[in-house]
């Protein structure tokens, strides 16, 4: 019996002791707030024992998704079997580009940039194009390879 129930139950007794029946107005009232508060009682009982049900429901599920991250871990570490030194050296196969049209910069890989091809910007759709000429400057001096290689 829930604390709600008990206190209903004490109302129900004091009411009986003080013999409040259905004779008077005020009994009739008194009879049927007890009742409606044994109703609210009974629907608080549901609500907590619904509330229980959820929680336990959470917590398994919970407990189920904390078993499906681990076993993706090892999945992923069986399948991609990499290690932090397989990340070392990505930062020298991207170049970071500045889009002549949106002024945004993004990373190309450096392959795509010395093979001449075509990037389209990701942030605004322009086509960029990568020549093998320098565009860099005029001046032979520079510390470019591109003079390198037309001698």
């Amino acid at each position: 019996m829930s604390y709600m129930h008990e206190k209903v139950a004490y109302l129900k007794g004091l009411a009986e002791g003080m013999e409040v029946g259905n004779d008077s107005k005020e009994g009739k009232l008194l009879l049927q707030i007890i009742e409606v508060l044994n109703d609210f009682a009974d629907e608080v009982d549901d609500v907590y024992d619904e509330l229980d049900d959820l929680n336990d429901a959470v917590l398994e599920l919970d407990d189920y998704i904390e078993t499906i991250d681990e076993d993706l871990a090892d999945l992923e570490d069986e399948i991609y079997d990499l290690d932090a030194e397989d990340f070392e050296d990505d930062e020298d196969d991207f170049e970071e580009v500045d889009c002549p049209d949106c002024g945004e910069s993004f990373f190309v890989d450096s392959a795509l940039i010395d093979k001449g091809e075509d990037i389209e910007c990701p942030n605004c759709g322009v086509i960029i194009e990568f020549t093998e000429d320098c565009d860099c400057c005029e001046d032979e001096a520079c510390d470019c390879e591109c003079h390198e290689e037309s001698k």
